[in-house]
């Protein structure tokens, strides 16, 4: 037996043997369950050197000469006091001090607490900003975000002298601003444009049409809306709600979380779906056909 076939072949034990809890609780799942869990470990121990401590603690601490495209990292001898303050921590064990592991916590915590408010303001001031939408169209000229528009002539021209084109092949890209690779690479072929020069006016033309609210882009928004702040007001514990539209708008507010969470549950069972056919294609596929039988 081969190398390959023999990691095959302990993918394949392995995989069984994860799976064999679906059948109720055994010694042989256990078995592969903490050999899992030890590999994971020792995984976690590796990673956290090379890809944190060595990086952000040792090199910086002792310093690091340039090495290709990398800069120098100059020593900063302060980083040494980390050490005894991580120590700290195991302090834990002890009865007496027990006390000392407090302070990394303490510095943990405090450096997280800030780190919030930074992920808040990156995180949902633009989820904010974004909920603030127009529920008006600015055009009817299409129901729906059309594929593709006609130019002004003069932005057509702008467009144009950027590109290093003329103003008829922008509008010859601008009509469909949708195209897939192997349309990029036919209308390229018919115009002489390229591919760089195609995405830019599409990009341009899309800057065009962003600028609008179609018909269909104000119902979706008005929904959005509508479930924005029915969803709000179902968490609004502040004040007792009163009032048969207000319990009812709450109401709305929790069938339509219900509705999402569905969705959530839905693409988690997809997900689990995907997991077990990638394992089962795995055994029936790169195990018995190819290992085994040699198909």
């Amino acid at each position: 037996m081969d190398f390959v076939t023999l990691k095959l072949a302990v993918g394949a034990i392995a995989t069984l043997a994860l799976f064999s809890i679906l059948f109720k609780e055994n010694p042989f799942y256990r078995l592969f369950e903490h050999i899992y869990l030890g590999l994971a470990v020792g995984f976690s121990v590796v990673a956290l050197w090379t890809e944190n401590l060595q990086s952000q603690w040792w090199e910086r601490m002792l310093g690091k000469a340039a090495e290709g495209t990398e800069p120098q990292v100059w020593a900063m001898p302060m980083f040494a006091f980390l050490l005894p303050l991580a120590c700290l921590g195991f302090m834990v064990f002890s009865k007496k001090y027990g006390w000392m592991s407090r302070i990394p916590i303490g510095v943990i915590l405090g450096m997280w607490g800030g780190q919030q408010f930074e992920q808040f303001q990156t995180e949902f001031v633009p989820q904010i900003q974004n909920s603030m939408v127009s529920v008006v169209p600015t055009t009817w000229s299409s129901m729906r975000v059309p594929i593709g528009i006609v130019v002004p002539e003069g932005t057509a021209g702008e467009i144009a002298t950027a590109v290093g084109t003329t103003p008829e092949l922008v509008q010859r890209v601008a009509s469909n601003v949708r195209l897939t690779p192997p349309q990029t690479a036919a209308l390229a072929t018919e115009t002489g444009l390229t591919p760089d020069q195609i995405a830019q006016i599409t990009g341009d033309v899309r800057e065009q049409i962003a600028g609008e609210v179609f018909p269909s882009q104000a119902i979706n928004n008005l929904i959005f809306i509508i479930t924005l702040l029915s969803v709000l007001s179902y968490f609004l514990f502040s004040f007792e709600l009163k009032g048969k539209f207000i319990l009812g708008f709450t109401r709305l507010g929790r069938l339509l979380l219900m509705v999402g969470f569905g969705a959530i549950f839905g693409s988690t069972v997809m997900t689990r779906f995907a997991l077990l056919i990638d394992r089962m294609s795995f055994i029936f596929v790169e195990f018995l056909r190819t290992a085994v039988f040699r198909m």
